[in-house]
């Protein structure tokens, strides 16, 4: 590994193959400085991040986006490539298929002989590995304000081309507000929660809530992609198993979140392979898996990736997480939503779905309405549950008459 500057790195840059790949950290982590310098000596590239946040990214003609979970940076772009995939395959898309030039960074400072990935594992090893199997390089930007996490995060310097020291602030979570909804969705999922139980949050109000609801519980357990601030909170008021290391491959909220994952041995930071893969999912105690969902229908079908038909963050880790969830004994999978969509004045809850499918086999779907339990039942009964326990009242009448033309009653 060579501590080089910015401006070297620009002749560095200079010298890749035309239009190349490039991945990225993706998250709250992006390498911007790395990225400012590719975005001014590279004409044409592929820029491959997964759900990219924030100001930082560089966009224009040149410059074309993939992305197998689309981020606020990248959301309804014209130059975007999706590509589906659940996130326990990608590191096999990485491998096989989608091979970098290069691999833009965002580490800790050097500890020894290592660099940590901070908050952001995710599919990073894989593309590490994958560059230097085939020629590509590997450039990190060390940031003395990124914490130090172990596990896979932990890279040794030899397997990194250049460094470049930086010193720039981590992009934060916003605070958003819990709304009365989110909290009566998370106080109904909290109450079928046992302790000793693990968890799995997705992104956003409702798992937040969850978690906001299970501050009496004991002996908890973290098997999850991502945690905010609310894992954090857990620790604080002693319902973590504090035997059980707290697993994840990405971080992302507040500065105070960021200073505790310093250095602290009881989180445990995977790469994706390991942290999605369902049969690992299946061993943890109790596996509870929560994520949200834009719209389910009355086959316990759930689109949560798709807007007007067209791509708005993509499968993530769902559906590994679901899988998982099912399998573990004592295991169950949530899928949570408000019944109802302000924005749109619509029904989340539909007879059938017109859009994209990117979850079933749900325990339960769980709106403000009610609780609704759906795995282990006929799709006859599953469709009266969620018909009369997760469905707007306003819209009961005409679901079960939608269910009837179906063959459901």
């Amino acid at each position: 590994m060579r501590v080089i500057n910015s401006e070297q790195l620009k002749s560095i840059l200079a010298g890749l193959p035309s239009n190349p790949r490039i991945i990225a950290s993706g998250n709250f982590s992006s390498p911007r400085t790395l990225l400012k310098v590719a975005d001014e000596v590279i004409p044409e590239f592929k820029l491959h991040m997964l759900n990219a946040h924030g100001s930082g990214i560089p966009d224009r003609e040149g410059i074309t986006y993939e992305s197998a979970f689309v981020g606020p940076a990248m959301r309804n772009h014209p130059r975007l490539v999706y590509i589906p995939s659940r996130l326990s395959l990608l590191p096999v898309l990485i491998r096989n298929f989608y091979r970098p030039d290069l691999v833009l960074l965002h580490t800790s400072q050097p500890r020894f002989d290592t660099v940590s990935l901070g908050t952001e594992v995710n599919i990073l090893p894989r593309a590490i590995e994958t560059a230097r199997a085939h020629g590509g390089l590997v450039i990190a930007q060390a940031n003395k304000q990124m914490p130090y996490t172990y596990g896979d995060a932990q890279i040794y310097e030899s397997e990194i081309d250049y460094l470049v020291e930086v010193d720039e602030p981590l992009q934060e979570k916003p605070l958003t507000p819990v709304t009365d909804i989110q909290a009566e969705i998370g106080n109904r999922i909290a109450s079928l929660i046992s302790d000793n139980s693990t968890l799995q949050l997705g992104i956003g109000g409702v798992p937040d809530a969850v978690l906001m609801a299970l501050k009496d519980r004991k002996g908890l357990r973290i098997w999850t992609e991502m945690f905010s601030d609310g894992v954090l909170e857990l620790s604080k008021a002693g319902c973590l198993d504090e035997e059980i290391l707290i697993t994840a491959s990405f971080i992302f909220g507040s500065q105070e979140l960021y200073q505790w994952l310093d250095l602290n041995k009881k989180v445990r930071m995977l790469r994706t392979e390991r942290t999605n893969d369902p049969s690992q999912i299946a061993r943890q105690a109790q596996m509870t898996s929560i994520n949200s969902a834009l719209e389910v229908d009355l086959f316990d079908q759930a689109n949560a990736s798709h807007v007007r038909g067209k791509i708005y963050s993509g499968f993530g880790g769902s559906t590994d997480f679901i899988v998982g969830a099912l399998h573990s004994r004592g295991g169950q999978s949530f899928v949570a939503l408000p019944s109802w969509h302000p924005k749109a004045n619509v029904s989340t809850i539909v007879p059938r779905l017109q859009s994209n499918i990117t979850h079933f086999q749900h325990s339960y779907v769980v709106t403000e309405q009610g609780v609704a339990a759906c795995f282990g039942h006929s799709q006859n009964d599953q469709a009266i549950n969620i018909i009369h326990n997760a469905a707007h009242p306003s819209v009961r009448e005409e679901l079960i008459s939608k269910a009837g033309e179906y063959g459901l009653l």
